[in-house]
């Protein structure tokens, strides 16, 4: 496995008899703890927990604890080919769940796994609990080595392909330092699952909705589901476990929800504050959290739908992240990796990896690079103008890959309604600024609105109007701006 490395201290803890000494050695260290007196799961037995302190070198090691029987004898259980470098959990619904197996380019992704010998995976199970429990109920592939075998296992079980394709990046831009890669997700899953009591009632969540989902992987039964359950059963159980940050890919159960920025705020703010009282202040109360913007379903380019919104509302309404609402957030688009036979599970996952690890690098490390496509900065228009300029930044210039995609609303309030909005081509592009011309019906109108790939599945793969000029990978995100 991995464990968190130096700066940050790392806790192995486990359950063992009540009242008990308990020594852990490794690497030529011995500490010592004395496990708990309550009852800490049904078989009566007790947790201890050792905190190391920080370990730089990133081994292997082997960590030995042992523990007396009441009849004298000393059992000692030990953990081998132990590394020390950055863990990932990787969380979300069914596009976190599609597995390497699934994707484009799989055969070549699977066969060089066994080149990232220190890149360690771990997969939950999929099961529910109406309380929080201190540990799984279940699991898919324990600690393993990344190879073909671990890395291309059966479809939907493991392992995660945007886990695996993040961690692989970033462990490769890291100059190989050990990556560890917990996945835990559950495909058709809403976020209220995912979140913690709290987090629902700040966001006035509380009626439950009880859904049955049947598991992807599982047996043809579905299972009741609630909200909070797979925070308590797929999440809580890592609380205790020193991670450096998480991804998350989530939110076609939820297009529609008009409360989804509230929650998933709110979901990032007490996992993260789980995470740092479980460790005992070690954990970073801000540690980085990424997500993958919503991709695409549909392969009719005029569907508008729920999925627009709930993109804005993954960036807090801001349009884009990092930004002020939530500290330490980042984000891959995705609204142009389109992949209609697959419809909402777009196989088009290694650039999804991509885009999502170099937000990561720049956001979770500190590294300057290029990491996100340009970023609306200003909207001029002057009233009875027949063009619209709109002023980038974030990239050194704008590449500019067709004219379409933008479209306005001079329609006063009624601009809820999709069919008032009407196209507005780009004209011109003169450095970081593109010039829109005006539908003549809008012409020498109010407007009420700017909008852009407002559309569920808004353009053919990777035809979007704007990306960077200096990383063809990294397109502008959809947006909207109400006068």
């Amino acid at each position: 496995m991995v464990l968190q490395r130096a700066p940050q201290k790392s806790i192995v803890w486990g359950f063992g008899a009540a009242g008990k000494l308990t020594t852990l050695r490794m690497n030529n260290k011995i500490y010592t703890t004395i496990s708990r007196s309550e009852p800490a799961n049904q078989l009566g037995e007790s947790i201890w927990s050792v905190t190391l302190d920080p370990v730089s070198d990133e081994g292997p090691f082997d960590i030995h604890v042992s523990q007396s029987l009441p009849n004298g004898t000393l059992l000692t259980i030990t953990i081998h080919d132990v590394l020390f470098g950055d863990v990932w959990v990787c969380s979300g619904q069914s596009n976190m769940q599609f597995t390497v197996s699934m994707m484009f380019n799989a055969t070549e992704e699977i066969k060089n796994a066994g080149n990232f010998s220190k890149i360690r995976l771990f997969t939950a199970s999929l099961m529910p609990s109406a309380l929080p429990v201190e540990e799984l109920l279940g699991i898919n592939l324990n600690w393993s080595v990344a190879s073909p075998h671990t890395v291309g296992g059966p479809d939907w079980n493991y392992m995660s392909a945007v886990c695996w394709l993040y961690g692989r990046m970033i462990h490769q831009a890291l100059n190989g330092r050990p990556i560890g890669l917990i996945a835990t997700s559950w495909g058709g899953t809403p976020i209220e699952f995912w979140m913690p009591p709290k987090a629902l009632q700040d966001c006035n969540a509380t009626t439950n909705e009880h859904l049955k989902i049947q598991p992807y992987n599982g047996p043809s039964v579905t299972v009741p589901v609630n909200h909070s359950n797979l925070f308590n059963a797929m999440i809580y159980p890592f609380t205790r476990t020193v991670i450096y940050g998480s991804i998350w890919y989530q939110g076609e159960a939820n297009a529609g929800n008009p409360t989804y920025a509230c929650k998933f705020a709110k979901m990032i703010q007490y996992w993260r504050q789980t995470w740092n009282e479980r460790t005992n202040g070690i954990a970073d109360i801000q540690f980085p959290f990424g997500f993958v913007q919503l991709s695409t379903n549909t392969n009719n380019t005029a569907y508008v739908g729920g999925f627009p919104m709930l993109r804005w509302q993954q960036t807090f309404n801001v349009g884009y992240v990092p930004n002020n609402v939530v500290p330490k957030v980042f984000m891959a688009v995705a609204l142009d990796l389109r992949d209609d036979p697959n419809g909402i599970h777009p196989r088009t996952k290694l650039d999804v990896g991509y885009r999502l690890s170099r937000s990561g690098l720049a956001v979770a490390y500190g590294q300057q690079i290029e990491f996100q496509g340009p970023i609306v900065q200003n909207v001029a228009y002057s009233s009875g103008s027949q063009t619209i300029n709109i002023t980038y930044t974030a990239v050194s210039n704008i590449e500019l890959r067709n004219p379409n995609g933008f479209e306005v609303c001079c329609q006063g309030s009624h601009c809820s309604n999709d069919t008032l909005w009407v196209p507005s081509t780009v004209l011109s592009k003169i450095g970081l600024t593109i010039t829109l011309t005006l539908d003549s019906s809008c012409v020498g109108k109010q407007l009420y609105g700017l909008r852009y790939l407002w559309r569920e599945t808004p353009c053919p793969f990777k035809q979007a109007a704007i990306y960077s000029n200096t990383d063809a990978n990294l397109p502008s995100p959809p947006y909207i701006k109400l006068f």
